[in-house]
């Protein structure tokens, strides 16, 4: 059987065309039968794309050819193609969908004003050198708040949001003044996420932030499950999670009996996109899968 692979990447510098870059992309992945999600901005480009291993090897190359994508950082992992139902380019006012299109300030280096990079051996030398010094290092969570039920740093800051769009308001709150002068350390899944929370977060007066270079996924690869990491990696395609070892902890549980697991599954009703952690036996019941919201309609439809 050919080999797959899955491929995320991004990368924030200008672009002129959006338009152009859009129909070139989407022309790379119908020629080799790729499948999966990019999204293009004036700001730069983000994508994770599946399929065989040599066809994704001629994506990843054809890819690097644009100038400003030469030393793009490409990130790989199992799966393919099959794991997305479709082709899907797209351009968009943000590469990631923060809600401050005009905000972000971008040049051929990437993001201006952002926290500083960290690679996961300096991570781990801050949190030390922090620690030498009486001061513990923070780590806040990018993601949506439910991706971090299954897998976090620990002790990690998990900001109350459904989606991206939520973080401005979120930090604007006043929950997290108090930490506006101590070391933080924003990550997410493989760095998009966070890049762009970093440069918010400076703007908004917290004057210590670092953000986890590569995010997860080059941390993951670099210590495994013998690091700061804990639990699985929640990703948004069929796979639904991963993880870096066989000695991953399950930190999940199931919203019906508490079992640890990190499968999310679907709310039973097809139109509804709630997605809850089950077991496999919790799993198989559609009762237990519909969601409260879900649950109270159907309740009331029946009243009437």
């Amino acid at each position: 059987m050919p080999q797959n692979r899955i491929v995320l990447y991004y990368a924030f510098t200008p672009i002129a065309d959006p338009e152009a870059v859009r129909l070139w992309q989407r022309a790379l992945m119908e020629r080799w039968g790729l499948r999966g999600r990019v999204i293009i901005s004036k700001d730069g480009i983000n994508g994770t794309v599946g399929g065989g291993i040599k066809e994704m090897k001629m994506y990843v190359k054809a890819t690097r050819e644009y100038p400003a994508f030469k030393k793009m950082d490409i990130k790989w992992s199992e799966g393919s193609a099959e794991d997305f139902p479709r082709i899907s380019v797209k351009v968009r006012d943000e590469v990631v969908s923060f809600g401050a299109p005009g905000e972000l300030e971008v040049n051929a280096d990437g993001v201006v004003g952002g926290g500083v990079h960290l690679k996961p051996e300096a991570l781990h030398e801050l949190v030390e050198t922090k620690k030498a010094a009486g001061e513990e290092v923070l780590f806040f969570d990018g993601r949506n708040a439910f991706e971090a039920q299954i897998g976090k740093f620990k002790n990690a800051i998990v900001p109350d949001v459904e989606t991206t769009h939520d973080f401005i308001a979120e930090i604007e709150s006043g929950k997290y003044d108090e930490m506006k002068d101590q070391p933080i350390v924003t990550y997410c899944t493989g760095g998009i996420r966070c890049e762009v929370l970093s440069a918010l977060m400076v703007k908004r007066g917290f004057t210590e932030v670092y953000q986890m270079q590569g995010g997860i996924v080059r941390y993951g690869e670099t210590y495994g499950d013998k690091g700061l990491w804990e639990g699985s990696l929640y990703v948004f395609d069929k796979r639904m999670h991963t993880e870096f070892s066989d000695e991953a902890v399950t930190i999940g549980q199931c919203v019906c009996c508490n079992a640890p697991t990190s499968k999310f599954e679907n709310c039973s009703n097809l139109s509804c996109r709630s997605l809850r952690l089950f077991c496999s036996e919790c799993a198989g019941s559609e009762e237990l899968r519909q969601c409260p919201d879900c649950a109270v309609e159907a309740k009331n439809l029946v009243k009437t």
